[in-house]
């Protein structure tokens, strides 16, 4: 298994609805291996696929005591509301407040092809609709208003060409 690059924003994958998993077979599960591997070695607690360079409907993650891989994910039930920071690995874990569902329901598609719902609530929510959103070509900065989107993506830069 080997850590995986960690693909940035404007790359754009990023901006891509991801396209179906259809193969439920050996090399998906070394991929997600590896996606865990990347997103423990990245200290965060989710993963998409197009965060790897991959256009595909995939995610993991490990947050909250919930531990998954979903496989074309869809968010089908949300309820209630919570504001929190957010951040994510492609723009370098800059944080922003960003509203979201408090509650959320996911229903997707285990490693083996299994459908499987799953609800949860605060910051494991938070993480299912992010991830989620991952496969559906949006990031989270994409739900912010434009001044505080431009703040954000302006430090992001910012921290990136101190490296």
């Amino acid at each position: 298994m080997a850590v995986q690059k960690i693909t940035e924003y404007p790359e754009a994958v990023l901006g891509q609805v991801g396209k179906p998993v259809t193969e439920f077979d050996e090399a998906l599960a070394a991929l997600c291996e590896e996606m865990f591997e990347t997103m423990y070695d990245a200290e965060g607690v989710g993963l998409a696929a197009p965060q790897i360079g991959l256009n595909l409907r995939l995610f993991v993650m490990d947050c909250d005591g919930v531990k998954l891989i979903a496989a074309n994910p869809e968010i089908i039930e949300r309820t209630g509301e919570q504001s929190g920071h957010e951040g994510c690995l492609s723009v370098g874990k800059v944080p922003a407040v960003l509203v979201r569902a408090e509650t959320a329901k996911l229903r997707a598609q285990d490693e083996k092809g299994e459908w499987f719902e799953r609800e949860a609530s605060g910051y494991a929510a938070r993480a299912f609709q992010h991830e989620t959103d991952h496969c559906d070509g949006k990031l989270f900065i994409d739900h912010l208003p434009k001044l505080r989107r431009e703040m954000v993506l302006k430090r992001f830069r910012k921290e990136k060409n101190r490296k």
